[in-house]
């Protein structure tokens, strides 16, 4: 419980205050005048349905946000927080089941249009409602790659992270390889369609007697741009690996969702 609630509270402070969650590549690339403390701040909500037999896996909701601690207009350090919730229908019509979060740390250095980090990542997976006294949690570290570009009415961003496990309880986990592609093409002044695609590599141990674990997804949408923040409404396909943390498998489902971006 102390470990969710760190968790919950270090989400709060990387989004509780508007701006855009998914950064683009040039947006990064663009150095301020020497160096500037909190000078990039973003946040995203979002909530899919999935098409899935298992009544475990029903609603996926996350929210979080990423702060750029600290701007050296050569790169920037980055603070990330994510939250997700996995609801299926169990015991109730809305039965919240799972509770993951995602803290991120990372150091870049900007060679446009490419960036560069050095990256930390961890990730603790918790049940909700449901006795589990044991942790199911890993840290890695690893490098990142971003670039992107824009041409007419068209603007592409893909990132590229490969992570080696330093620490793990429970899972099998070694290496992880981590890959997305994000397109946007402006309709018009307040509507774009959208479209993203990635893959996902888990290197293991064989402790758990199984090979590599490969996932993926890919989905595509609208996007509507308001004042402050911008609705995405999309369609998705998705294999995930290991989506209930007590057991080492794969799913794949179709979902159907919506993602509130600042802007």
């Amino acid at each position: 419980m102390i470990h969710r609630g760190i968790c919950a509270a270090l989400v709060i402070l990387a989004a509780g205050a508007p701006a855009t969650a998914q950064t683009t590549a040039a947006q990064a690339a663009q150095s301020p005048a020497g160096t500037t403390f909190l000078s990039r701040f973003a946040f995203h909500v979002g909530m899919e349905h999935l098409s899935s037999p298992d009544p475990r896996f029903v609603w996926d909701a996350h929210w979080g946000g990423d702060l750029d601690l600290v701007d050296y207009g050569r790169g920037a350090v980055t603070f990330t927080a994510v939250y997700q919730t996995i609801l299926g229908d169990e015991f109730r019509e809305f039965d919240p089941n799972q509770g993951n979060c995602t803290l991120e740390g990372a150091a870049s250095v900007r060679a446009r249009p490419v960036e560069m980090a050095l990256v930390f990542h961890h990730v603790s997976r918790h049940l909700s409602d449901r006795p589990k006294r044991f942790p199911v949690d890993w840290n890695m570290l690893g490098a990142r790659v971003r670039t992107g570009l824009t041409h007419g009415r068209t603007e592409i961003q893909s990132r590229l992270d490969l992570l080696s496990a330093v620490q793990k309880s429970f899972v099998d986990y070694r290496w992880e390889l981590d890959g997305d592609a994000r397109a946007q093409i402006r309709l018009t002044p307040r509507l774009a369609a959208v479209g993203l695609g990635g893959v996902r590599v888990v290197g293991v141990d064989g402790s758990r007697a199984r090979g590599n674990q490969y996932g993926w997804r890919a989905d595509g949408g609208i996007r509507l741009e308001g004042g402050a923040a911008a609705l995405e409404l999309f369609v998705a396909g998705e294999r995930r690996i290991d989506p209930y943390q007590l057991e080492f498998s794969t799913a794949t489902w179709f979902t159907t969702g919506f993602r509130l971006l600042s802007r």
